[in-house]
C-alpha cells in the first residue's frame, strides 16, 4: 500500500474506499502509511444493505443483481469517489466463508472488488476467492489483490 500512496501523492491524486466484508481493513491498510492523508478522503464501512443504501448505493442494483456481484461493487465505488470528489474508489462486497442469514444468495468466498477511475469513467473488477480459514487472512489477500490492481491503473 506505501507504493499506492507515494504514487497518488507525487500525481495529486485522491481515494476512497467502500468496503463490507473487509470491515475496515482496507482503509486500515491505507492510514497505516505515513502521508496517507494527502491523499485518502473518506472510508465507508458498509456491513448491511442498509448502508450500502444511505451511502448513496441504488436499492434497485442490489435487488437486481444481489449484493454480492460485480454490479454493487461498481455502484460502491462510484458512489464513494463521486460522494467524496475522488479520483479512484473503491468497492468491496462478498463473503468471507460464512453463510449471511440476510442475503441467502451467492457463493460463501468470493468477494467482488470494483475500482471505479473517475477521470476516465471507467470500472476495473476482480472476483476473488478466499478459502482460508482464518478471516484476517482473507482480508489481508483481498488488500494485496487491490493494491496489485491500484498500481497497475494508477502507473
Amino acid at each position: 500500500m506505501k507504493e499506492v500512496i507515494t504514487i497518488l501523492t507525487n500525481l495529486n491524486k485522491t481515494i476512497a474506499v467502500m468496503e463490507s466484508c473487509t470491515g475496515g481493513a482496507i482503509c486500515n491498510s491505507i492510514t497505516d502509511i505515513e502521508g496517507a492523508s494527502n491523499v485518502f478522503n473518506y472510508g465507508a464501512v458498509t456491513y448491511s444493505n442498509n448502508a450500502k443504501i444511505k451511502m448513496g448505493v441504488r436499492k434497485e442494483i442490489i435487488d437486481k443483481y444481489t449484493v454480492y456481484s460485480n454490479e454493487t461493487a461498481n455502484e460502491m465505488s462510484k458512489t464513494i469517489s463521486l460522494f467524496t470528489n475522488s479520483h479512484y474508489g473503491v468497492g468491496v462486497t462478498g463473503k468471507l466463508n460464512r453463510i449471511d442469514k440476510n442475503n441467502l444468495y451467492g457463493e460463501d468466498n468470493i468477494v467482488y472488488i470494483s475500482i471505479y477511475d473517475r477521470d476516465n469513467n471507467k470500472f476495473y473488477n476482480k472476483e476473488v476467492k478466499v478459502l482460508e480459514d482464518c478471516r484476517s487472512q482473507n482480508k489481508q489477500l483481498v488488500i494485496d489483490v487491490i493494491v496489485n490492481e491500484l498500481l497497475k491503473i494508477i502507473k
